[in-house]
């Protein structure tokens, strides 16, 4: 009789226990998997949190530039900005690349710059000696001009009345036996004084 009561209740629930068996570790398994994927989880966006902050307390990083695309840099320049040591594309750095620097301007052989006076002051009183066949003593004057340039001006007329220190103003003007001599003193202007005529009898 226990046989016979037992089997019949094994027969018809064995189907419902492995349901419930599996259902168990189906929650089970999902239990395990939920947590799983939470520390994953918890541990990717700390990881992140790390990296944006070191990347936000460290400085931007310099690009580099490989050694094929040096010939590209040259078509660049600095910005200055967040951006520290970023690069742009200028035009102007393109042009010389292609065409070459432009070509230097030849300094003014002029001493005072190809205007038509300058101001100057006296260093010293000179005296040049003209070319052959003329013999004379030229007065001249060694002036520094206001460009900080210096050079020898000849005092045309007869007399002056210039020492060291003395204000004069200069013009173009070459002095024609004497070599090196391409200014003159205006006379009436600043400390050169005019010149003195004689009255003739």
């Amino acid at each position: 009789m226990a046989t016979s009561y037992y089997e019949p209740f094994s027969q018809t629930n064995n189907g419902t226990a492995s349901h419930f068996v599996l259902g168990i570790a189906s929650h089970l398994v999902l239990g395990m998997l939920r947590s799983l994927v939470t520390r994953v989880l918890s541990v990717v966006s700390r990881q992140s949190q790390e990296c944006i902050r070191d990347t936000a307390s460290s400085p931007m990083p310099t690009p580099q530039i490989p050694i094929v695309q040096q010939i590209r840099h040259r078509y660049f320049v600095r910005v200055p900005g967040p951006l520290n040591d970023g690069l742009i594309p200028d035009k102007v750095l393109e042009s010389m690349h292609k065409a070459g620097p432009p070509p230097a301007k030849p300094k003014p052989r002029c001493p005072i710059d190809h205007k038509p006076f300058m101001k100057g002051v006296v260093i010293k009183t000179v005296i040049k000696k003209p070319k052959k066949p003329n013999s004379a003593n030229r007065k001249c004057v060694l002036v520094r001009l206001s460009n900080g340039r210096e050079a020898t001006a000849y005092i045309p007329g007869v007399g002056h009345n210039l020492q060291e220190h003395s204000i004069v103003l200069v013009r173009k003007g070459r002095t024609q036996d004497v070599p090196g001599l391409k200014l003159k003193v205006v006379r009436g202007a600043y400390d050169c004084a005019h010149v003195v005529r004689k009255p003739q009898s």
